[in-house]
């Protein structure tokens, strides 16, 4: 008998990449910067666009001008961190990069002490990557697009 165990991974929500795709866009082509625009870069929907620029106002990256479109950058490209638009989108579930399967074997010594031992380890590697995106800055970033 072979048993096959399929293990669903998690992955930062794509809503990190769209947003410093969509701040990158507007540091490069302010004047440019309406959602359509936006939208036809990423190669998504402007509703998709529009929900995102929404989340980057909330957390005071972008000032968007409604009628005629448009957006600004609120904080300069050289002081905005790519941990400023991970935690402006939320890009991962409750805050959480790495989850642990539900409902281990409590009878099993590794299935009763999995969560604990494991989550430990997890929050320092989410520690280490949180600290390395907050020392690339956007600006850091567009100087590799030319």
């Amino acid at each position: 008998m072979v048993t096959t165990v399929v293990i669903q991974v998690k992955q930062i929500s794509t809503r990190f990449s769209i947003a410093v795709h969509t701040l990158s866009l507007i540091a490069v082509s302010p004047k440019d910067c309406t959602g359509d625009f936006i939208a036809r870069s990423v190669n998504t929907n402007p509703v998709v666009i529009r929900r995102i620029m929404g989340m980057l106002k909330k957390a005071g990256l972008v000032d968007v001008r409604p009628g005629v479109g448009g957006a600004t950058l609120l904080k300069d490209s050289d002081r905005t961190t790519l941990l400023d638009v991970y935690r402006a989108v939320n890009a991962t579930e409750e805050n959480q990069l790495f989850r642990i399967h539900d409902n281990p074997n409590f009878d099993c010594p590794v299935g009763r002490n999995i969560e604990q031992v494991l989550q430990a380890e997890l929050r320092d590697a989410q520690s280490v990557m949180e600290q390395r995106l907050a020392q690339t800055t956007l600006d850091q970033l567009i100087e590799k697009f030319k």
